[in-house]
């Protein structure tokens, strides 16, 4: 099962990654394996020296108490939580979820240290892909 943020590669010039594991409750692990979840709005930040995972959407499952929005906790060497944080201090980035993921039993999110696309790279990036697709069908055209 892998879900992933869509509008991640558009939005954002990806400059990092990091592999993390994340603390859920029972019904948020059955939201996720139903396939129940959206990472698209989603954000990480650092707080007293842990990392969490904000704004995720979770859906309720029925008989479930658990707020699906609420903050999940991130499983992360303290070593690479003060390494984020402080690229992300000094140079203005973002954390943001990328993917959420199993391996083996356990549920991973893939993290991105991320810097915004300004308007005209976003414009760009869809006339490149404009053009590649014209001069795709053209060649397809010849044949």
């Amino acid at each position: 099962m892998r879900i992933n943020n869509k509008k991640a590669h558009f939005k954002y010039n990806i400059l990092d990654k990091i592999e993390a594991g994340m603390a859920l409750a029972g019904s948020e692990v059955k939201a996720f394996r139903s396939g129940a979840v959206s990472i698209n709005e989603a954000y990480v930040r650092v707080m007293d020296g842990q990392m969490y995972l904000i704004n995720a959407h979770f859906n309720q499952i029925p008989g479930s108490t658990l707020n699906s929005t609420r903050r999940k906790k991130l499983l992360v060497h303290r070593r690479e939580i003060e390494k984020l944080e402080n690229i992300v201090k000094a140079k203005k980035l973002t954390l943001i979820p990328l993917s959420m993921y199993t391996k083996g039993r356990l549920i991973k999110v893939e993290v991105a240290v991320v810097k915004a696309k300004k308007n005209f790279q976003k414009r760009e990036n869809i006339k490149k892909r404009d053009l590649d697709r014209q001069m795709e069908r053209e060649s397809l055209d010849k044949y």
